[in-house]
């Protein structure tokens, strides 16, 4: 008579293991059976830490914008003003080196130059907006890639009042500041230029090292 609960007890343990997907063990405790539910070794329990993402902070990102455009706008403003005061320094410097009404005309695309580079792109550089700081600094190149048009035509001529040298050496500041004009726009991302990617002329060792 004792065998039908037994058989009882161990069909409702294969259903438990079965249905659930637990492990069930018996353990004996005087006249009584006792059941504790484990989880299988198979499926051991994982408990995922919980990782809590924090999305950045609008407030920080406007500020390090803030302050990435104050920096390049310092930087290059300087660069700007400096500019036009040396290219006013070369035409003095040339004009006293023969003082004539026929070589004051070294002053016209300095003077031009100097009053777009003060005026117009000086102001724009220095703005604090993005889009005025790219357009001051297109403006600052163009005016440096002018200037050096009107010193290699001063090289070239024929005659010159005042030594070339000095012509040259107002040459080499405007290419100076055409490079630094235009290293701002492309490094500090105002323009995208894109390089095409150059072929590689050492192939890969796929038989290992030599």
């Amino acid at each position: 008579m004792m065998r039908f609960p037994i058989c009882l007890l161990f069909i409702s343990i294969i259903l438990d293991i079965h249905v659930m997907g637990f492990t069930t063990s018996v353990v004996p405790s005087g006249n009584r059976f006792n059941r504790q539910t484990v989880l299988p070794k198979s499926s051991p329990a994982i408990i995922s830490p919980r990782i809590i993402v924090r999305p950045e902070s609008p407030v920080s990102s406007l500020k390090l914008v803030t302050a990435d455009l104050a920096t390049v706008g310092l930087v290059a403003g300087q660069e700007n003003y400096g500019f036009a005061i040396v290219t006013l320094i070369e035409s003095i410097w040339s004009f006293s080196q023969a003082p004539s009404f026929d070589h004051d005309k070294v002053f016209v695309p300095t003077t031009v130059a100097a009053t777009i580079l003060i005026l117009r792109s000086g102001l724009l550089i220095t703005s604090g907006n993005a889009d005025s700081i790219a357009l001051g600094l297109e403006i600052a190149t163009a005016t440096s890639v002018l200037l050096g048009a009107s010193y290699v035509a001063r090289l070239v001529a024929p005659f010159s009042p005042s030594s070339k040298e000095i012509a040259f050496g107002g040459l080499l500041v405007a290419l100076a500041g055409f490079f630094s004009f235009s290293q701002n726009l492309v490094v500090d991302g105002f323009i995208d230029v894109n390089i095409p990617q150059l072929p590689n002329i050492f192939p890969e060792n796929q038989g290992g090292d030599l």
